[in-house]
């Protein structure tokens, strides 16, 4: 499916010249069936008969949509313009961004959203290739369809949307999209980023749901089982700027890999109604993980030091379409950041790297010991004072939720975050509590995200802070390497674990998604004059 491709070969097409409908672009279809999803190209002339066109989408052969009746109809694109479909993109993404389903922790609502501009849209497909645009197009295209065929359209429509658009367009889209998506983002800003991820995340999120329900009763052939063959959709990023190394990765939770359960089911049909209830309520969560680690370039004498630290891990679960308000069973129940395990160096085989230097592995906190004494008297009228003494000393120790480590794999170095369960002293990402009679694993997590020494803010996310987390890295580099711009490796491991918090029942899971890219080291010195 290019959809990008056929609309810009539109002003010259000659179909278009000839023929007296108007073009249309298949979708998806059914097989031995008339139904099917298109999209259609009308040209007309504007107020000074200038050309223009307008794209509708319609259905076929769905009972009671008639094939003349679109289902959404497009802002006019000026043909004659130097970029004449720049207003098509525009309206998907504005429009993308204002179905977006939003947390009840957001600052930023709908409402408050400023209209994106054209100016950055269109440095956007003027500064990619083809190929890389019209998959990006494809994507911004399906997820919009979204509404319009799930929610304002028949059943089968919904489902033939799943399965010829959805799946087909993540396979192709996920390995295809970092060097667009990073550009996006970047240049339209963390809250169109947001707005627009967490659309993607609860579509994918829906299309994780049917695809179990479709398992669970047989249906294997109702969507195909992954949307890539190798894995989950990639959704993840890497950048560098202004002496940062920025690596942003959103994950959908039923996209990640699950670690540990101790249900015996892994689909959402075949259980009991209070806990598919609440799995289906899970299945409407996204980790968003934002790491940032500060590095520094010094040249000395005979070789180059490159030093690292962690300036920022934010680490948060949103939920997917659902309010705090809301009346929907256990919605204040989500999953937690458990664990995760960030690593950063060279290129794997680079020979210019000497050495690694870490900072401390473990904190060897000092234990707070304080000594009381109590002297107690008594003077009697008596030839004998009675007097007593006492000494009472208290030790104090304190405990702490996460336990921070660094560790080296080669010439990359690991930056571990683990949280701890203070009343089992489990590590709570590893953590499998087996429960042969159905009851509640014990666990001292319940109230994690009100009680004073919580280890997560109130809205459960959690940030690791650079004077929090420990020393610095550095590496030592070949002084040859001077004057040029290195690929540096950033990647991360993460962790997310559902334990009962407000509700009493036996579920219990953890769940890890992995993410790996890269970014630029630049090595130039800049001489002052």
């Amino acid at each position: 499916m290019d959809i990008w491709s056929w609309i810009c070969d539109l002003p010259n097409s000659v179909e278009w010249d000839q023929s007296d409908s108007p073009p249309k672009f298949e979708l998806a279809s059914e097989d031995n069936s008339n139904r099917s999803i298109h999209l259609k190209a009308e040209r007309t002339s504007g107020s000074d008969s200038e050309a223009v066109v307008t794209f509708t989408v319609c259905l076929q052969g769905f009972h009671p949509f008639n094939a003349q009746k679109p289902l959404w109809v497009s802002e006019k694109c000026h043909l004659s313009s130097q970029n004449p479909f720049l207003p098509l993109l525009l309206q998907l993404l504005q429009e993308i961004i204002t179905h977006s389903p939003t947390a009840h922790d957001t600052t930023c609502p709908r409402s408050q959203l400023q209209k994106l501009k054209p100016d950055p849209i269109a440095w956007i497909m003027d500064s990619h290739t083809p190929q890389s645009l019209s998959t990006f197009f494809n994507l911004v295209f399906t997820v919009r369809l979204f509404w319009l065929c799930v929610c304002d359209a028949p059943t089968e429509a919904g489902s033939l949307y799943f399965h010829s658009l959805l799946a087909p367009t993540l396979e192709t889209a996920s390995s295809k999209l970092a060097t667009v998506f990073r550009t996006f983002f970047i240049t339209v800003g963390v809250d169109t980023e947001l707005c627009f991820m967490r659309m993607l995340g609860y579509i994918i999120a829906k299309w994780c749901i049917i695809r179990e329900l479709g398992e669970g009763v047989g249906l294997k052939t109702l969507l195909p089982s992954s949307p890539r063959r190798n894995g989950n959709p990639r959704l993840s990023y890497a950048t560098e700027a202004h002496g940062l190394w920025v690596l942003k990765g959103f994950a959908p939770v039923m996209t990640m890999k699950l670690a540990r359960s101790n249900s015996q089911k892994s689909q959402l049909s075949g259980i009991d109604a209070k806990e598919s209830i609440l799995r289906y309520t899970l299945a409407h969560q996204q980790l968003e993980a934002h790491v940032q680690l500060e590095y520094t370039v010094g040249f000395c004498d005979g070789f180059i030091k490159v030093r690292a630290r962690v300036d920022n891990i934010r680490l948060h679960v949103a939920r997917l379409g659902f309010n705090q308000n809301d009346d929907v069973d256990f919605v204040e129940e989500k999953h937690f950041p458990s664990r995760v395990r960030v690593w950063v160096g060279p290129e794997i085989g680079a020979t210019y790297v000497a050495g690694l230097s870490l900072g401390r592995s473990t904190e060897n906190r000092e234990s707070e010991v304080g000594i009381q004494k109590i002297v107690k008297g008594n003077f009697e009228k008596s030839q004998v004072s009675k007097v007593k003494a006492s000494a009472r000393s208290s030790r104090k120790t304190q405990n702490r939720s996460w336990r921070m480590d660094q560790d080296a794999e080669g010439n990359a170095v690991i930056f571990d975050v683990v949280l701890y369960d203070n009343m089992t002293g489990h590590e709570v990402g590893s953590w499998k509590p087996m429960s042969q009679t159905g009851d509640e694993p014990a666990h001292g997590l319940r109230g994690r995200y009100a009680r004073a020494n919580r280890p997560f803010t109130k809205n459960g996310s959690v940030v690791f802070a650079g004077d929090e987390y420990g020393e610095e890295v550095g590496w030592r580099l070949s002084k040859e390497m001077e004057g040029s711009v290195l690929k540096w490796r950033i990647g991360g491991e993460f962790w997310v674990t559902y334990l009962p918090n407000q509700t009493k029942g036996p579920y219990f899971e953890t769940r890890y998604v992995e993410w790996c890219d890269e970014v630029d080291l630049p090595l130039i010195h800049a001489k002052i004059p």
